[in-house]
């Protein structure tokens, strides 16, 4: 369900928008912050990025491997 916060926000030359510093702070947003972005239909979603394992999409104790995360319970399993 999408909700309106009554602000509108406009494209720059360069591509970009600003997220309202409201907005920012309820999604506890700050400079680099990872995003990620969707398209669906005519709607253009932002999702604050959260790692999750490749295999079983856990977010929690993660490694890194050839640019994929990985939860341990899952580097466990792959190597028995």
């Amino acid at each position: 369900m999408l909700k309106a916060f009554g602000n509108i926000c406009r494209v720059d030359r360069l591509g970009r928008i600003v997220i309202p510093v409201n907005v920012r702070r309820m999604f506890d947003l700050s400079e680099n912050s990872p995003l990620e972005l969707f398209v669906e239909d005519d709607k253009i979603v932002l999702k604050k990025y959260i790692p999750q394992c490749a295999f079983c999409k856990s977010s929690e104790n993660l490694r890194e491997y050839k640019g994929n995360h990985v939860c341990e319970n899952c580097i466990k399993e792959l190597s028995e």
